[in-house]
């Protein structure tokens, strides 16, 4: 890394609704707006552009549409991508590339989603089945449909390896739920107990309706420059990044979900000259509860403690070892993807959490998956003077 590598100079973020009504590049032009100001920028500053969104926007809506609705005229980089859990921090590393080569001078990230809409519930469009043929025709054929029952498999067996039990569950429901009370984006803001965890409705066993992601339309734009000149506020550095992909294929004989993804922690962890005990906070992908549980383990964060002990015991609460997903996370505050933990890491370390302040934090792990935890992403942020 340069002396003058890239930082995150500018958040942005809609207002995160449980409501139908607006469009991705409606929101996509709020956010942006909004990081622009955060970072003292105005749109001339700006030539280039990262657009993400989910499945189901058409790219045309958030590629050129959304540059010349949002008030862009003189690009050098424009790009539209579809973004999955491991796909933000890709999108990162992509502007900090066109950066380091001269390709653009400040480059926007925005990220917007718009899965409620009148008349149909958020499950309409993430409860796609995967196509008609091979393993994921057979997965159709047997009624195996979306997420839910895919990762309700994935926590019965990471029970039947660990040991694990619906308590485990409980907690990281319950603490990322307490982290979601001191923050007012979070759509989720009732205290929650553990007797309200297990009065809450089976949707897949053992995975309840708390157990998983809360959907939302909204957006978050972000600015990356490497111009020490450009941002008024607190700069963050891209300190490190690393992948790491399995490409498992789930067949008889070898392990189907689990044992990969340490690798992307470690070379990002490499690349910025630390180790795992110089984080003050980690913002984890959680479209599920479990979720948290396998990557504390797989990215090896609790110091050899098995990861539902860590977070039984306070491990990843206030005032913990490791406080994690500390702004609800994806349970209790906002499903925008991997835009949620980037999102909250950049809080956190500009000091800006409030009731939820991790004191002292100037050091972050972002991490990411897709798939069926078949893809990592990890991204070390540091705050600089």
């Amino acid at each position: 890394m340069t002396a003058q590598a890239a930082a995150l100079v500018g958040l942005g973020m809609t207002p995160m609704s449980l409501k139908p009504g607006d469009t991705p590049l409606r929101l996509a032009c709020e956010a942006t707006r909004s990081a622009l100001a955060d970072a003292g920028l105005t749109h001339s500053d700006v030539d280039g552009l990262l657009v993400g969104s989910s499945q189901g926007v058409r790219p045309d809506r958030l590629g050129v549409a959304f540059a010349a609705q949002g008030g862009f005229s003189d690009l050098r980089l424009l790009e539209h991508v579809e973004i999955k859990g491991a796909t933000t921090i890709a999108m990162i590393q992509r502007a900090q590339l066109a950066l380091e080569t001269g390709a653009a001078r400040t480059v926007v990230c925005v990220f917007a989603d718009a899965p409620l809409v009148a008349g149909k519930g958020a499950g309409s469009t993430y409860a796609h089945s995967g196509g008609r043929t091979g393993a994921r025709g057979l997965e159709r054929a047997s009624g195996l449909l979306g997420s839910v029952p895919t990762y309700a498999l994935l926590t019965n067996r990471w029970m039947h390896l660990n040991a694990g039990t619906a308590e485990d569950l409980c907690a990281v429901t319950t603490v990322t739920r307490d982290w979601a009370l001191g923050n007012p984006d979070a759509v989720v803001r009732t205290p929650l107990d553990a007797d309200g965890y297990f009065a809450s409705p089976m949707i897949a066993e053992p995975l309840r309706r708390l157990d998983c992601a809360r959907p939302v339309n909204g957006a978050v734009a972000v600015v990356v420059s490497n111009d020490p000149a450009v941002g008024h506020n607190v700069r963050l550095a891209v300190r490190g990044v690393g992948r790491d992909h399995p490409l498992r294929h789930r067949r008889a004989g070898r392990e189907s979900w689990f044992g990969g993804g340490r690798r992307a922690v470690d070379d990002a962890l490499a690349a910025a000259g630390m180790a795992r005990s110089d984080l003050d906070t980690a913002q984890l992908y959680d479209p599920f509860s479990v979720v948290t549980l396998l990557l504390l383990d797989e990215y090896n964060l609790t110091g050899g403690v098995p990861a539902g002990e860590f977070v039984r015991s306070g491990g990843t609460a206030k005032g913990g070892a490791l406080p994690t997903n500390t702004g609800g996370g994806q349970l209790s505050g906002f499903y925008l993807q991997g835009m949620t933990p980037l999102a909250e890491a950049m809080i956190q370390l500009r000091d800006q959490g409030g009731d939820r302040q991790v004191a002292g934090a100037t050091t972050a792990l972002v991490g990411g998956i897709g798939g069926r935890i078949d893809h990592h992403a990890a991204m070390i942020l540091e705050r600089t003077a």
